[in-house]
């Protein structure tokens, strides 16, 4: 057992190391195109959705200073009522931070008949800012000897057999996996000793934007759970009815149970002496990589999100002139400048923002 916990140990600081060596930001804002305000446009963009702690605002004054034509009608209430805008017609971009959910994308097909919003990532989430789509991070009790896992093993432990996923709102088998997948003990993850039959306690969120993006990403577009998933939701949410709903609790429950793990994000786990974070490999190889503002930023942390505008374009469609203007600004050298004055959220990557702006053509 002391074997095992050393060589787990020593993973855990090979990985935390290497994402110390990762730069400020995975590249520089130099690297990135500017934006070339030609030819000029003319027009209203209406918007809906979330304001973005301010990031839209500043968008939106430094494009109009470059195009001067262009003004904004902006009905920024909630990122959740951003889709229902466009199917209402009342909006020409969602502003969101978060991925549509089946209910969205189910209405978005039958007001439109596309099969869901086009959607264009605009900046990486926040690596340690709550209400700033932060990166989902793991956490098991200090006395766990684990120090990394893969996304595949996550499924195993979070999820359960099923027997297909979602993409988008479309049902497929495809996704399938059997229950000889599931991972239930310590022991099924390398543990020895008094861990090798102790069962796994698992701890997260009840269904919100954090949750659906868990199953995008962990489950392939699944959507069952353990069985003894323990849900919680953000305490200081609207949702939260008591202390024991919230993850608060969550984390003071994890810190009471060795056998337990959680996802949340890097700031519940503040000043938490008894738990610690995993880090996190998307493949079965490696590399493993700790959850930190740098990783985030360079987007080689596997459970980094990302914030969107969506709309309405048919498959083929062109966008509407002041719309496309718009985000090839904010897919620009000096859109991700206004990210990084912002500074709750980071900028794309060169590769991220070059693939996002292949999309507008």
């Amino acid at each position: 057992m002391a074997r095992l916990t050393l060589a787990l140990t020593l993973a855990g600081l090979l990985a935390a190391g290497a994402s110390a060596a990762e730069p400020s930001t995975a590249d520089s804002l130099a690297a990135l195109p500017t934006y070339v305000a030609a030819p000029q446009v003319s027009g209203v963009i209406r918007t809906s959705g979330s304001e973005l702690a301010g990031l839209l605002a500043l968008w939106e004054a430094d494009f109009t200073r470059l195009q001067p034509g262009v003004r904004f009608e902006n009905h920024l209430q909630s990122g959740d009522a951003a889709i229902g805008a466009l199917e209402s017609g009342s909006a020409d971009v969602a502003v969101n931070g978060r991925e549509p959910v089946l209910t969205e994308f189910l209405s978005f097909a039958e007001v439109f008949g596309n099969d869901g919003p086009f959607q264009v990532a605009v900046a990486t989430g926040s690596a340690d800012k709550l209400g700033r789509t932060w990166a989902e991070v793991i956490y098991v009790n200090r006395q766990n000897p684990l120090a990394h896992l893969t996304l595949a093993q996550l499924d195993g432990v979070f999820g359960a057999e099923r027997s297909g996923g979602y993409r988008g709102y479309k049902w497929t088998t495809r996704l399938a996996r059997g229950p000889e997948h599931n991972i239930r003990t310590w022991g099924q993850l390398g543990l020895t000793g008094k861990w090798a039959k102790a069962p796994i306690h698992t701890y997260g969120y009840a269904p919100t934007g954090m949750s659906n993006f868990f199953e995008l990403t962990v489950f392939h577009g699944g959507t069952k759970w353990n069985p003894n998933y323990r849900q919680y939701v953000e305490a200081s949410a609207k949702q939260a009815t008591d202390r024991a709903s919230g993850t608060d609790q969550m984390l003071d429950d994890l810190e009471a149970d060795p056998l337990g793990i959680a996802w949340a994000g890097l700031a519940h786990g503040q000043g938490r002496a008894k738990v610690k974070v995993l880090a996190l490999a998307a493949e079965a190889g490696g590399p493993f990589v700790a959850p930190s503002r740098e990783t985030v930023g360079a987007r080689t942390y596997p459970l980094t999100r990302s914030i969107f505008m969506q709309m309405n374009r048919p498959p083929g469609a062109p966008l509407p002139p002041p719309l496309e203007a718009f985000l090839r600004y904010v897919l620009s050298r000096e859109g991700q400048a206004q990210v990084r004055a912002q500074g709750d959220y980071l900028p794309l990557t060169t590769a991220e923002l070059e693939r996002q702006r292949k999309t507008l053509d």
